[in-house]
């Protein structure tokens, strides 16, 4: 992943796949993430229940690729008890509110796309993404 996003090669991360792109994680705070991203991983709220199971509307930053032809909110399906802190907002392709109103639901770098929620798993919002992303790939 480190070396496919440092040389522009596309990258779809999901779940895990996005939360391993940063420096590190509250859930296992002595191995080092990627630090593909700069920012950290950290755990939900206790004002909310993990892991968060649900489906949640991400709400997309302007201009994000990865939202084009997406509604805005948008319906997502998420599972997960962490959630990633971008050091870099400029990261952030779309959030969601769950315990705050801004955890990161997306992020994205050039060709390099993560989800926190799951596009496979989220009816015709997740494959438009995925279509979006397999026709960002094509030259």
């Amino acid at each position: 992943a480190a070396a496919a996003a440092g040389e522009g090669r596309p990258f779809l991360g999901v779940c895990v796949g996005m939360q391993m792109l940063f420096d590190g994680s509250d859930e296992s705070p002595d191995a080092a993430g990627l630090g593909v991203l700069p920012g950290r991983v950290s755990l939900l709220p206790d004002t909310v229940k993990r892991p968060q199971m649900q489906w949640n509307t991400v709400s997309w930053s302007s201009g994000a690729a990865m939202a084009e032809g997406q509604p805005d909110p948008c319906w997502m399906y998420f599972v997960h008890s962490y959630a990633a802190v971008p050091g870099d907002a400029a990261d952030v392709a779309g959030v969601c509110d769950y315990g705050r109103p801004d955890v990161a639901a997306a992020v994205a770098r050039r060709r390099l796309w993560a989800t926190q929620f799951h596009p496979e798993k989220s009816s015709a919002n997740g494959l438009k993404l995925l279509e979006r992303f397999v026709s960002s790939c094509l030259p």
